[in-house]
């Protein structure tokens, strides 16, 4: 088996397959389309800015390669798979080369876990989690229909801003389970999106990511908001700069009972999907050693331990 990064000699077997993809991030798939072979290439040329593709090779018939893709933002604790190409390829012993690869690749930039977003019922699902990646979360995204009107009027809903970061600090606290939280602390120190208030009181605030094919939305939703389905049409209604894009609105398990709201507006589910993440790396204890200056005259000993920590190498066992 042979696993190397993606060069332009990898072109035709891409494009030969780029219709039998699995996609693992349904944010790009949903709002940025399909940029599988463009992605591909930029990661070939300019693979600093954080897209990753990598082809694994092997001796196994009849499927005997495979295509698969990340995205590391640089900073960022987390790397996105994006895609895996072909389908029919997964069970090719170089799928696992390949996810290993891009381990490797993107704990050297930093990355200290790796994400994933698949259909629970897919057989995609099975092998990554049979590769070591686990669930954290599940979610189901939902499309809203385009003529969704506000029904009167409501001035509670405002964009978000720096002003109001401590109290979203406090919605996402009080709503999101510990699991998640450790997964995806929060960051919103600059929010992007809307916040709804009733009586002083921060019941919602929902994040806006976009692209040229869609708007996502990730809603953090107190229990106690009066009229669910009239806060949601209000804040589909009033969504900025959405022109002719459609609406996506990611529901996690933690906020199902937004379930019945969304189908009551007409809104269209995808199907359930597992958010999976693999640790890149641990933190082990190690044993320091250094001298201790004389006190008072006396012969210091020669060496003294001190326990402190360090970040382990990548980790590429499943």
């Amino acid at each position: 088996m042979h696993v190397r990064a993606f060069d332009w000699r990898d072109l035709p077997f891409l494009l030969r397959n780029r219709r039998k993809s699995v996609y693992l991030n349904s944010y790009l798939l949903l709002t940025r389309g399909i940029h599988s072979v463009s992605g591909a290439l930029l990661s070939s040329f300019a693979s600093s800015m954080g897209v990753l593709t990598c082809i694994g090779r092997a001796d196994s018939k009849p499927v005997s390669s495979i295509i698969a893709q990340t995205l590391h933002r640089a900073g960022s604790e987390f790397s996105n798979l994006t895609f895996l190409t072909p389908a029919d390829g997964l069970d090719s012993p170089a799928l696992d080369g390949a996810l290993d690869y891009l381990v490797t690749v993107s704990g050297e930039r930093g990355a200290m876990h790796m994400l994933a977003d698949v259909d629970e019922s897919s057989h995609a699902f099975e092998v990554l989690r049979s590769l070591g990646y686990a669930t954290y979360t599940r979610q189901r995204v939902w499309r809203f229909a385009d003529d969704i009107q506000a029904v009167g009027s409501s001035g509670d809903w405002q964009p978000a801003g720096e002003v109001h970061a401590g109290a979203i600090h406090t919605l996402y606290h009080s709503l999101v389970p510990g699991m998640v939280k450790q997964v995806e602390p929060y960051s919103a120190a600059n929010p992007r999106g809307m916040v709804y208030f009733l009586d002083g009181d921060l019941l919602a605030y929902v994040e806006f990511r976009s692209g040229h094919r869609g708007i996502w939305m990730q809603p953090f939703f107190h229990p106690d908001i009066p009229g669910l389905a009239d806060r949601l049409r209000e804040l589909i209604a009033r969504m900025p700069e959405r022109r002719s894009r459609p609406g996506y609105i990611c529901v996690r398990s933690y906020q199902a009972w937004l379930d019945p709201a969304l189908e009551a507006l007409g809104a269209q589910p995808g199907p359930s999907q597992a958010v999976l993440i693999k640790h890149l790396a641990v933190s082990q204890k190690a044993d320091l050693a250094y001298e201790i200056p004389a006190i008072e005259g006396r012969q210091p000993e020669i060496t003294a331990p001190i326990i402190g920590h360090r970040m382990d190498d990548i980790v590429q066992g499943r």
